[in-house]
């Protein structure tokens, strides 16, 4: 009961932060804009506009939502630095909410899968790193890509 009522005030904030985000850009707020926060905020996933689209139009079947709008709220939800993303080159970008702790990446090369990792020796490495070097760091972004578990054992 506890971590809904959390949940619910730490959505209700997201939420409001959005609506605000929306209105400086002179943007309406509209149930299309909320379902893509909302799921964003449920699942704990990293969805490529398409894929987003694809499940959106699934789960929401009574909704008009077009896959224009997915890609302008995901880019608004960026630049606001409320979603981050993961590039993936040609193959574009795969977005998650930006409210989680701190964490990195491992993506596989092959699948596209994404295992998410915190490690408390490499962020004392970077502090370390950056200290002898006279370096503030404000941010990073650590990816380590390779060749899952499962694609390692189909290559050998």
């Amino acid at each position: 009961m506890i971590n809904d009522t959390f949940e619910n005030l730490e959505y209700a904030s997201l939420l409001s932060t959005f609506k605000e985000l929306l209105k400086e850009n002179k943007l309406k707020f509209t149930k299309q804009r909320e379902v893509i926060l909302k799921t964003l905020y449920e699942q704990n996933e990293h969805f490529t506009p398409e894929d987003l689209y694809i499940y959106l139009k699934t789960k929401y079947p009574e909704l008009n939502i077009g896959i224009a709008t997915v890609y302008r709220t995901l880019n608004l939800l960026e630049e606001s630095l409320m979603v981050t993303s993961i590039s993936f080159g040609v193959a574009g970008k795969k977005f998650e909410l930006a409210n989680k702790p701190h964490h990195d990446h491992m993506i596989c090369k092959s699948c596209g899968l994404i295992i998410e990792f915190q490690n408390d020796k490499i962020e004392q490495l970077q502090l370390d790193i950056a200290k002898a070097h006279n370096f503030h760091i404000t941010s990073h972004l650590m990816q380590l890509r390779g060749l899952c578990e499962k694609c390692a054992k189909e290559k050998h």
